[in-house]
């Protein structure tokens, strides 16, 4: 079983609770990074922030951010030196994101998507491992290579 932070902002706080609570049924660990009720002024930014941190500093194996669309989610998320942050909206991508190019934040747009697709999303992301395969393994040291260089 894997460990997990979630937040959200506004946007995506219907999803958060239903999310919290699949994981724990599917025997994972969830760290719900906030917030506790929606706020109309909160930022994504922050929320974003404090999953990739946990991501960051090994508190967490893989996080999920909710916002709005999810694009800004993204983008803040991936500003963390060893974060891989992407934006999925489809099956597979959730889980082949993980499987191919050891994704480790799964970011959601609540205004995108309804709760059963967010469900099947994080299922997927949960469910899948990085291959380890030599040519996964050669791509993310060269994106290793590149975190690296942003962020020596």
């Amino acid at each position: 079983m894997l460990s997990f932070a979630i937040a959200a902002d506004h946007a995506g706080f219907p999803l958060k609770a239903p999310l919290v609570n699949l994981l724990r049924q599917l025997g994972h660990t969830v760290v719900d990074l906030g917030p506790q009720q929606p706020d109309p002024e909160d930022d994504y930014p922050d929320f974003a922030a404090a999953v990739a941190r946990a991501v960051q500093s090994g508190q967490v194996q893989r996080g999920i951010v909710l916002c709005g669309s999810g694009v800004g989610a993204t983008v803040a998320a991936n500003k963390f030196k060893g974060v891989r942050a992407c934006l999925c909206h489809d099956i597979y991508s959730a889980a082949q994101g993980v499987e191919h190019d050891d994704m480790n934040v799964l970011c959601l747009g609540g205004r995108i998507i309804g709760p059963s697709l967010a469900e099947a999303l994080v299922k997927g992301f949960a469910g899948a491992a990085f291959s380890a395969a030599p040519r996964h393994l050669r791509r993310l040291k060269k994106v290793q290579a590149l975190d690296e260089a942003a962020h020596p």
